[in-house]
């Protein structure tokens, strides 16, 4: 099941208030356990990043890379999760980036430690 879009202001909200987070050089992630079985992604931008187009092609590489891991994991709980980008991501190769999202992914565990 690929990941799908964090849209609502009010999810995004209630993702940026959980105690779970990660932090990476590439991005800050946070996470939350929903009800519906599937993970569910936003990315931001600040704008300390750069232009708009550093910042697009950081939210871009982001969002593909947790797309490719979520895909391949298969996570057996839903999560929301909120990814931050940091300035390194936009130098950074589409491979560090995978590798990144995807022992971030591991760092949340099991899943039983995020609160809904």
């Amino acid at each position: 099941m690929d990941a799908a879009r964090l849209r609502r202001n009010g999810d995004i909200a209630a993702v940026r208030e959980a105690n779970v987070a990660v932090q990476h050089r590439l991005f800050a992630l946070r996470a939350r356990a929903n009800d519906l079985g599937m993970t569910r992604l936003a990315v931001s931008a600040p704008r300390s990043l750069g232009t708009a187009v550093a910042r697009n092609r950081a939210r871009r590489r982001l969002r593909e890379a947790f797309r490719i891991v979520v895909k391949d994991r298969r996570p057996a709980i839903g999560r929301d999760i909120l990814v931050t980008a940091r300035r390194d991501v936009v130098a950074a190769s589409p491979a560090a980036v995978r590798e990144a999202a995807a022992r971030a992914l591991a760092a949340l565990g099991s899943g039983e430690a995020l609160a809904p």
